[in-house]
Order: structure tokens, then sequence, then C-alpha cells
């Protein structure tokens, strides 16, 4: 096995297990590894600290897998990590309401570059790295074992992969090609998932309980669902009685998804509407309307995906919430969430502050979101605990 040699006095992140090393901490490589092998990381005095998936074309030249010298990266491995993992959500699965989820959560379940995300009968995997790509045939392998699900669908088309050198890929990987909605429930709500042509790896579970307590607050109220997606929100709030709810994104596919869902669940569809266009825009036409709403939802996307783009992010947050503040009625709620990693919490604070002075509005944090069980935050690696966000009553 080739050794990796560290840089005297980057030891430290190292021995406190953080999965990754930066190319600039890196003093030498013996050998000629191929992107995606497995080494050995040493010391700059020669002694042994970690193996981990080498790459040169990655500014993560290492991301780390097992710290004891004694234990042998091999298939068996592999396999144990997986059913670790499956194994370890059983609970989010044991109610009946919802039979959907995330299996593998890359470095918070020791395989860095994996995503598995379950779906009734069907899994889709996100591949994000060259060494898990190197060891999929096992994985995939083991995951059908465990599971015997109908299909298991390849969903890696995050444009992250260039930086290991990976092609984007959407091909089915095993067993029968998933229909064009696979009908999943959560929280007891039947939603389609578009597995092949929908967002990420087709829904995104990681607001499952954030959407069960804010249907709490929606009953009899006027709801406001932005980014709406295909109606995770919505349609929690549409269960829990909420008067009415109108749901914005962009996207027609979604749009045309989360009006289906309405449908499954027999919900009234008088009480809902659906609009295709732009947030920023829609919301300024709400104001030029005299549109006002109890309960505000603002679930956008990534607006921060380094640190470099903390600053430009923090405007657009700021402009984002100030102008649903003035589409408030008094006392009225906002759900405002930011699934950045590179901002952290008392950041995204900072940001509604700004925006409810600029908004001539009073605050009050009422309740704090943050990712479920299955989203799990490894304490070694704080980089994992991407999304927040905050229940704000406005004045």
């Amino acid at each position: 096995m080739v050794d990796v040699i560290l840089k005297k006095g980057k030891e430290k992140a190292v021995l406190q297990r953080h999965p990754w090393v930066f190319s600039g901490a890196v003093e030498r490589v013996k050998g000629k590894p191929a992107n995606g092998d497995v080494v050995r990381l040493v010391s700059a005095q020669g002694l042994f600290m970690a193996y981990g998936f080498y790459n040169d074309k990655s500014r993560v030249a290492l991301r780390l897998l097992e710290w004891n010298e004694e234990v042998q990266i091999d298939q068996a491995w592999f396999r144990t990590k997986v059913a670790d993992a499956v194994s370890a959500r059983r609970h989010v699965l044991a109610d009946g309401e919802t039979n959907t989820c995330r299996l593998i959560f890359s470095e918070a379940d020791y395989l860095p570059g994996l995503i598995v995300d379950k779906y009734a009968d069907h899994l889709a995997v996100q591949v994000l790295t060259s060494g898990i790509d190197n060891n999929l045939p096992v994985i995939i392998d083991e995951l059908q074992k465990l599971l015997n699900p109908k299909s298991i669908f390849d969903k890696s088309d995050a444009s992250s992969r260039q930086h290991e050198g990976l092609a984007t890929e959407n091909k089915l990987l095993w067993g029968t090609q998933p229909p064009e909605l696979v009908e999943v429930q959560e929280n007891g709500i039947t939603y389609g998932i578009n597995i092949a042509e929908g967002q990420k790896s087709g829904f995104y579970c990681d607001q499952r309980d954030n959407r069960r307590i804010l249907a709490s607050y929606a009953k009899g109220k006027k709801v406001l669902d932005c980014f709406s997606y295909t109606g995770g929100f919505t349609l929690n709030s549409l269960k829990n009685e909420a008067a009415s709810v109108t749901s914005v994104d962009s996207s027609a596919l979604a749009v045309e998804t989360l009006n289906e869902n309405i449908r499954l669940n027999n919900f009234d569809t008088t009480k809902h509407q659906a609009i295709k266009a732009d947030v920023n825009s829609q919301l300024r036409r709400f104001k030029d309307d005299g549109e006002k709403f109890d309960v505000i939802v603002l679930d956008p996307p990534k607006y921060a995906p380094s640190r470099s783009a903390l600053d430009r992010a923090s405007r657009a947050y700021k402009d984002l919430n100030r102008i649903a503040m003035l589409l408030l009625n008094d006392g009225g709620l906002l759900a405002t969430y930011s699934c950045s990693g590179a901002m952290d919490l008392e950041t995204f604070k900072q940001v509604l502050a700004w925006a409810a002075l600029d908004a001539g509005k009073q605050v009050q944090f009422i309740h704090q979101f943050c990712q479920p069980e299955d989203h799990p935050v490894r304490s070694s690696f704080p980089e994992g605990e991407y999304l927040k966000g905050l229940l704000c009553r406005v004045f």
C-alpha cells in the first residue's frame, strides 16, 4: 500500500479524526497511487495515522476511513459499514408512517462520498468520490442482499464529481427501471417521487421532522410555501387543515408533481394554488398586490456552497427574508431555512436580524430546526451539519 506523508504540524485534525486531508497538508507521496486507491497516511516522522481514499485531482487529497492500523480495508469492511448504516435507520421506519429516508450519509457513516436514499422498495445512490466509485460493486451487492429492493438507481449527476475526475451518471444499477413516479409515505402523507428526473436523488427527506413541526402551526392559517418543490410543507399544512396554501417553485416538473401529490392524498384542491415562478420575483408581485399571509416557508437552494461565497449568500438570504417579513400579518410566522454548510446558525440569526431591521419588523426566534436522525452529524466532522432553520414570530 502506498504511503502518503503528512507535512509536519498538520497532525492535529487527523488525530481528532477529522476525515479530510487537504492537498496542501501533504508533503509527498511514496509511489503512484491511482485516484480512488486506499493509501496509508503517515506522519512526518513516519508513524501510521490513518487509511484513506487518495485523489490528486481534488482539494481534499485524502478522505480518511480508518484510524486503526490493524484493520484491513477490504470488501468485508465496506459491507460492515453499509450494514451498520442501514441498521441505524430502522427506528426512522418503525412506525409505518414513513417508508423513505436516507440510509447512508457519506462521512457521517464513514463512507465518504456515498449517499443512499430509500424510496419505498427503490434505492437512489449518489457517488461523489473516486474511492466509493471504485468500491461501488460490493456496496451495491450488499444493499441488494440487505434490502432486496426493486431497483437501485445511480443519481450521480452532481457537478462536484468533476473535482474527483468523475463523469456524471444517471442510470439503473440493479433491478428493474423504477416507474416515473414511485409512491412513498412520509408522516402518513403519500408522495410521488421521480427518481430519474427529480432534483438530487428525487426528494428532500432531510426536512421530514421540520415539515411535521411546522404543520402543527398551520391549522386555519393562510400559508405560503416558497421553493415548494414537490410539496413537502404544502402537503403537511393541508393535512393539518390550513385554510389555504399557495406554493411557489420555478420548476414546471416540481409544480406538476406537487399537484399530482395533492390528488394522491385527496386533499381539497380549492384550498391550494401552485404558481410556477421565480420566488424572489413572485414575492415582489405579492407585495405590490397587497397580499398577506399568516405563515411563510422559505426553503431556498444552497446559496453558500463555500465560505468564499458567504458574504454574497448572506445578502441574498437577507433580501429574501426581508421581503417575506413584509408579507406577513402582524404576529405571523416565518419558517426560514439554510442548507448552506458554510453558514452556521449564529450567522443565520444575524442575517435575519438585519432583514428585520431593514423591514422595520421585530422578530422572536421561537424554534430551531435541524436535520433529522437519518442525517447524523459526526462529532469529528461538524461540516456534516448543513441544515438549519428558525421559526420566527414577526411583529
